[in-house]
């Protein structure tokens, strides 16, 4: 195989997803098939502004599609957003040779990327976000884990709940997206699911629908919302002193970045990974990596930051139709 690319980087930005480390060994070790030479970027954009690039061999990637978080740590670099320092960003890429880069990481992450990509570096974007709210693919790296350790920790508050006949109100990661909350509400059996895409229910509509299943028979009940609702707190007082029923609110928050990735977030960032070294090997960039239907496909990163992702009807009805006793 050959291709006019001689040097590429690799970088994590935003916030961390487990399965980042499975793409950056993909990444490095496809390049290094290629024969070209690889660098990676530590800290993310910060790290490209402060010249913290290293070389990177096979064996610098060995034992690492196991672990969680990245080995190239990763950081929210604000200065990104100014001309200055995207200027500087794509000198320091020059500086360095290197030709082509792989930018791992969420929509904010992408934004930095194609500022790069419009000052001339071939930029190749990878989804890395447990959020899945980035809206050209139906998958990103980290999802899968997320969902299951948030799920496993339900679980186990849920063996409580019952005993207690409690009300559980479980506040699960998705500022912005309610994918993870609404995932993880239909594998657990939750009652109610408050999401941020979908208008807000007044505390008064959710102790309705509590005390309707108390009548049925419901002994504890369990709420999962997304954290970008927020007032859960404020959710249990309410529902504990109109109804009666201890009401107890848990917080997963970070618990849900960490631990080893499934299988599937380790294929899914193994395949984008190679993906995307492919693209820079074609001479193409300027694109993010996706997944739809099955294929692994690539978007102009101009078209994809402009795409809006819904959430899936079906789901929320899902929700609702399952949750009757």
């Amino acid at each position: 195989m050959s291709t006019q690319i001689k040097k590429i980087g690799v970088m994590t930005s935003g916030g961390d997803a487990p399965g980042m480390n499975a793409a950056i060994r993909a990444v490095v070790r496809t390049g290094l098939s290629y024969g070209m030479e690889v660098v990676g970027i530590k800290n993310g954009f910060k790290g490209l502004l402060a010249g913290d690039i290293i070389p990177f061999k096979s064996s610098n990637v060995s034992d690492i599609i196991q672990r969680g978080g990245t080995i190239l740590q990763t950081a929210r670099c604000k200065e990104f957003m100014e001309r200055e320092y995207q200027e500087r960003g794509a000198d320091m890429c020059r500086v360095f040779g290197i030709e082509g880069l792989v930018v791992i990481g969420g929509d904010g992450s992408f934004q930095g990327a194609e500022k790069l990509a419009n000052l001339g570096i071939n930029t190749i974007g990878i989804p890395g976000t447990i959020d899945l709210d980035i809206a050209c693919t139906r998958y990103t790296i980290g999802f899968d884990t997320a969902v299951n350790t948030a799920m496993d920790a339900i679980n186990k508050i849920l063996d409580t709940s019952s005993s207690h006949s409690r009300c559980s109100i479980v506040e699960v990661m998705g500022r912005h997206a309610g994918y993870i909350a609404l995932w993880c509400g239909i594998a657990t059996g939750a009652e109610i699911v408050l999401i941020p895409e979908e208008d807000r229910r007044t505390n008064d509509d959710i102790i309705k629908s509590i005390v309707e299943n108390r009548n049925r028979g419901k002994k504890h009940f369990l709420i999962v919302v997304a954290e970008g609702v927020g007032n859960c707190q404020e959710l249990a007082q309410a529902i504990e002193h109109i109804t009666g029923i201890e009401s107890r609110v848990s917080v997963l928050g970070h618990l849900q970045r960490g631990g080893a990735p499934t299988a599937l977030d380790r294929m899914h960032a193994s395949l984008m990974g190679i993906y995307a070294v492919d693209l820079l090997a074609q001479g193409k960039a300027k694109r993010i990596v996706g997944y739809d239907n099955g294929q692994y496909v690539d978007y102009d990163i101009n078209e994809a930051l402009q795409m809006k992702k819904d959430i899936n009807e079906l789901r929320l009805r899902a929700v609702q139709i399952l949750s009757i006793k």
